[in-house]
């Protein structure tokens, strides 16, 4: 089989560091809507393994995203494959920002190889650095709060990337979710009564932070399967998957955390005005959990917001628990 030069050098070869037996005829497996390079052929392996230099049966299949299926090449390197190709722009993203963000002292790993020529696999790869750590949403136990401390000081260091432009990643400033409200009470899933508290509630948390302010690189799906820990400490080892990138709003970023966590990460976050972060996570939750009150569940998803309810419980959740300032003042 014929493969591209790969301009980095080889690695040292290395043993499989933990059970993974090369399966008779496929890695991976694809559904009817996914790009057929997602399942690895015997040659296909055997060609990675020479070019990357390790040993065929290093090559594991391991889980993936919703975007992306994933491979660990030894014990060094990764190889993500969109699922579809309509995933294909993310992974084109991702290769546009992960040295941005590299650059500026984001700990994610590096990228190694990106292969879009088509003549290994029929779609666009990446290869970067394999991090040994375990996705924050496979430990069993509660992380510990230095990791979210942690977390804001990478986020801070994130939004600190100078605006210029960046291949694939564009604005995204949200919108404004009263229309959304009225919308809701239009069509029967809230009352007047309730709308009428809402608005009320989305006009005092706009008097607290700009709706408009100076956007920032936002890695966009700052989440739990997107942060690796030590699974024994849970001490931050490497944010990853950049495919939702954006320049938006800073209060954006902490949209898909839950709010306890937003809490603890913004701790990090360094000096800031007060409460101002704080109103604006608040408005994202509220605003992306009322527009998903009204779609179908979706069961079996990874996300904890997969859930239609989620965002909009887990507010009522952190608000019981008798949050302090300036969380206590933006009810």
């Amino acid at each position: 089989m014929a493969r591209p030069a790969c301009p980095h050098p080889r690695l040292e070869r290395n043993s499989l560091d933990r059970g993974g037996a090369l399966r008779s005829d496929f890695l991976g497996m694809t559904s009817p809507s996914e790009s057929p390079a997602a399942a690895l052929t015997v040659d296909v392996v055997a060609a990675l393994a020479d070019r990357y230099g390790v040993p065929a049966e290093a090559i594991r299949s391991v889980p993936g995203g919703v975007a992306n299926h994933a491979y660990a090449l030894g014990n060094h390197l990764f190889l993500r494959i969109p699922r579809t190709p309509a995933f294909e722009r993310d992974l084109r993203k991702e290769v546009a920002v992960i040295p941005i963000a590299r650059a500026a002292g984001v700990r994610t790993p590096a990228i190694v190889d990106f292969d879009d020529t088509q003549t290994l696999l029929a779609t666009p790869y990446l290869v970067c650095e394999q991090v040994h750590g375990t996705p924050l949403d496979a430990i069993p136990h509660q992380a510990d709060d230095a990791l979210w401390f942690e977390l804001g000081r990478e986020l801070a260091t994130l939004h600190r990337v100078p605006p210029t432009p960046i291949p694939g990643v564009e604005a995204d400033g949200g919108e404004d979710p009263r229309p959304e409200v009225d919308r809701l009470a239009r069509d029967g899933y809230i009352d007047p009564g309730t709308a009428s508290w809402l608005l009320t509630w989305f006009d005092r948390l706009a008097r607290r932070f700009d709706p408009d302010q100076p956007h920032v690189l936002l890695h966009g799906d700052i989440a739990a399967q997107n942060l690796l820990v030590n699974p024994r400490t849970t001490a931050l080892a490497a944010v990853i998957d950049w495919g939702d990138a954006a320049w938006g709003p800073p209060g954006m970023e902490f949209a898909k955390l839950p709010l306890d966590q937003v809490a603890a990460t913004l701790r990090g976050y360094g000096n800031r005005e007060y409460g101002v972060l704080e109103a604006a996570a608040l408005w994202y939750h509220l605003s992306w959990g009322l527009s998903g009150l009204a779609r179908p569940p979706r069961a079996g998803e990874r996300h904890w917001t997969a859930p239609p309810a989620s965002r909009l419980l887990g507010m009522l959740r952190f608000f019981a628990g008798s949050p302090p300032a300036p969380w206590s003042t933006l009810t």
